[in-house]
């Protein structure tokens, strides 16, 4: 890392000339500050998978799991515990350094828990960095996870605080920088961003990134999503947005957070080699690969692979376990599975 100066002071103002910058001066600025931080050539890449799909209590108006939408999306029960492993086994097969697990709830019930932290675990113990995705959590559950070994937690602000409530009432705004409070308070890395091309205005995406860049600690890792338009949901009919501003966004949030993983997140599977060329210049140097994101498509590994070879980019290298170490943590499953499969029940249907 460099010892490059680091803000938390950004106004909307500076924020908003920055995207309105030429593109060519944008790019360049963006990818200066990007080689004195990463290796410009490196990318770190994620799987990530849900343990608990659908019928989430929430109004998110872009969000397929939505038990308020028709999506045609079946529910899926609290996955066990072995299977979380296999699909951790085969990410990290794949090149992955960080294994994500994601569930449609509001917050996590306290019975969650337990499942939860020997998901943490053992996933852990193959070697890969960890992430979950639960909704809103309280110190004393952040904590939990924490103690488990949790490396990351995702909780996206999705937008600006004046655009929000057209988005989600059924959450606000501070209970999100809350659970961020709880996660930071915890020991855990923060992974927080937003979605992009949701009907926002230009202010807005700089509102954005001025939530973020402002925190006293910049999230670890900033996704930044384009809008994936799923039928049945609110947002199913809005109009694309411009991808250059997509592109703008990256850079933005390169120049404002130059310590941060930025990571390109839904919506690379209708993106261009090209667009995606164009991100990892304006700064992007991570993603979530695979077949899917929670519930909406993304590229394949091989896909991905061969672009990373005509950009000439590799992934990042996450720490390895012993062979023994991971034949430990399979019978260690298998143990839990014999003494609690009694016990998993449809987390869908709270």
């Amino acid at each position: 890392m460099s010892d490059i100066a680091l803000r938390h002071d950004w106004t909307r103002e500076e924020i908003l000339a920055l995207f309105a910058k030429p593109m060519n001066d944008l790019l360049f600025e963006a990818q200066t500050i990007h080689r004195q931080v990463y290796d410009p050539n490196e990318v770190q890449i994620s799987r990530l998978l849900s343990i608990k799909t659908g019928a989430c209590p929430e109004d998110c108006k872009y969000c397929p799991q939505s038990a308020r939408y028709d999506t045609g999306l079946e529910k899926e029960r609290l996955l066990e515990i072995e299977k979380v492993l296999t699909e951790a086994r085969s990410a990290k097969a794949a090149g992955a350094s960080r294994f994500c697990m994601g569930a449609a709830w509001r917050n996590p019930h306290e019975r969650d828990m337990p499942y939860l932290k020997d998901m943490v675990s053992e996933v852990k113990a193959m070697g890969m960095e960890t992430c979950m995705t639960l909704g809103m959590l309280s110190a004393h559950q952040a904590q939990e996870l924490a103690d488990a070994g949790l490396d990351y937690y995702n909780h996206n602000l999705d937008t600006s605080p004046e655009y929000y409530g057209d988005i989600i009432t059924t959450r606000t705004y501070q209970e999100r920088l809350d659970t961020l409070a709880n996660v930071r308070a915890s020991g855990m890395k923060v992974c927080s961003g937003g979605i992009v091309g949701m009907g926002e205005q230009a202010t807005d995406r700089a509102g954005l990134i001025q939530q973020l860049a402002n925190m006293e600690k910049h999230p670890d890792s900033v996704p930044i999503n384009m809008l994936v338009k799923v039928a049945g949901t609110p947002f199913a009919d809005l109009d694309d947005l411009d991808p250059l501003e997509f592109v703008r966004t990256i850079a933005v949030a390169r120049i404002t957070m130059p310590h941060s993983r930025v990571r390109l997140s839904a919506g690379r599977e209708s993106m261009t080699d090209e667009l995606q060329a164009m991100c990892f210049f304006a700064g992007a140097n991570s993603i979530f690969y695979g077949c899917k994101l929670l519930t909406t498509a993304n590229p394949e590994e091989n896909k991905d692979m061969t672009l990373f070879k005509r950009l000439g980019l590799h992934p990042e290298q996450g720490p390895a376990a012993k062979i023994e170490e991971e034949k430990q943590v399979f019978a260690k499953a298998e143990a839990i599975k014999a003494k609690q499969t009694s016990q998993f029940y449809d987390a869908a249907a709270l």
